[in-house]
């Protein structure tokens, strides 16, 4: 039984997942919400699952990149209730996560690409490239500029599906390219950490609860608009 947690990008989620199955889930998309909501959540779901504290075998959190506020909200209510249970901690990479999702819900042609993006600063984002079924990394994470050159030898050859809250403002470049299809309606969701994090938990794959930080990739910068 694992309680799992996202709070990467816009998106408030919790989810609660068992034997790699979820039982309910409850998210909301609002920017600044996630300190107000998390814990409100979190109860909500156990409620709808009519399960208690005492029943969760684990801690599962989206680890970043994305949000640096989002990301710490999440990390800290995830390592808090980690400590407090005494139950073991996991981290999920976001995109990863996303990978995964994205490729449990849509049917992928053989060869296509899933390149999930979470939205940065201007013409910034967080992406990684995945293979169809969300689990071979073909490029690593990174914080990429998009401009006219981006993707462009893996498009050559491969069609790579964009998407995550990262992708809209890339679709006037990346459109240009006949191999780039953007997704406008793919949402993050806490559900998506359900595949790994049932893995890590049979793994043993578990996070130093005092020590783990979240996978922020880039130092913080304040600015007049707070991000979530």
């Amino acid at each position: 039984m694992i309680l799992q947690i996202e709070t990467a990008t816009t998106v408030c989620s919790v989810a609660l997942a068992e034997n790699g199955k979820v039982l309910a889930c409850k998210e909301a998309d609002q920017r600044n919400i996630h300190a107000e909501k998390i814990t409100l959540f979190i109860d909500e779901v156990l409620k709808s699952a009519d399960k208690t504290y005492d029943e969760i075998d684990a801690i599962a959190v989206s680890s970043g990149p994305g949000s640096y506020t989002g990301l710490r909200i999440g990390v800290s209510a995830a390592k808090g209730l980690s400590f407090a249970l005494d139950k073991p901690l996991i981290a999920v990479e976001t995109l990863q996560a996303m990978a995964n999702g994205y490729a449990e819900i849509n049917d992928i042609d053989t060869g296509t690409l899933l390149c999930p993006m979470v939205d940065a600063r201007r013409m910034e984002v967080f992406t990684a490239v995945f293979d169809e079924y969300g689990d071979r990394v073909i490029e690593a994470t990174s914080a990429k500029i998009i401009d006219e050159e981006s993707f462009r030898d893996l498009l050559s050859t491969n069609k790579i599906i964009f998407f995550g809250d990262g992708a809209g403002k890339c679709r006037d470049i990346l459109s240009a390219h006949a191999n780039a299809v953007i997704v406008d309606d793919f949402t993050n969701s806490a559900r998506y950490i359900t595949r790994k994090a049932n893995e890590k938990y049979l793994d043993k794959d578990f996070e130093d609860v005092a020590y783990f930080e979240p996978y922020y990739l880039k130092d913080f910068i304040a600015g007049k608009k707070k991000s979530v």
